[in-house]
């Protein structure tokens, strides 16, 4: 069984230097070298090893090759920060806010403004997520009855917000 603290004393420092000449920059090296320790710590099999230093040193070499795989496939550039600042941001602007909240507005009225059991309908099929069956449960009507009221409220709604948007 390998004493992984003497391995990563006796050997760190050296798989850093060997991963910083073959081209790594200090901090990659450092976060190799790192990932090899990991690496012993979570496999089972290498403790078996006859020789830990060469198992060290082979596991350092094939972890830079796959970084540099996945750093030739998905490779990214760097950017200043006066670019990063020029890139566009996902949040909606004022005017998409104002928008949406003038059209949640409209839809509440409209909503409101629907026959009780048709509303009633939606708002349990629509925001308390139940199935048409619960609904109609819950109603007292038919799963076909049920289902026309929510066909109608939605499209009811719709018109609401396609007119809104036409004008």
């Amino acid at each position: 069984m390998w004493n992984l603290k003497n391995l990563f004393q006796k050997h760190a420092h050296e798989i850093q230097r060997v991963l910083q000449k073959s081209g790594h920059g200090a901090d990659e090296a450092e976060d190799l070298t790192q990932d090899v320790f990991l690496r012993i710590l979570g496999a089972e099999a290498p403790q078996q090893a006859d020789n830990p230093r060469a198992y060290l040193h082979r596991t350092a070499k094939n972890l830079a090759v796959d970084r540099y795989r996945r750093e030739k496939i998905a490779a990214i550039d760097a950017i200043s920060e006066e670019r990063y600042l020029e890139l566009a941001d996902d949040a909606p602007g004022p005017e998409t806010i104002v928008s949406d909240r003038q059209q949640l507005a409209l839809l509440q009225q409209k909503l409101a403004a629907l026959p009780p059991q048709m509303r009633r309908a939606f708002e349990l099929y629509r925001l308390q997520d139940l199935t048409i069956a619960e609904v109609a449960r819950e109603l007292g009507l038919s799963v076909t009855r049920t289902w026309t009221l929510i066909r109608q409220a939605y499209v009811q709604l719709r018109s609401a917000l396609d007119d809104d948007n036409e004008q």
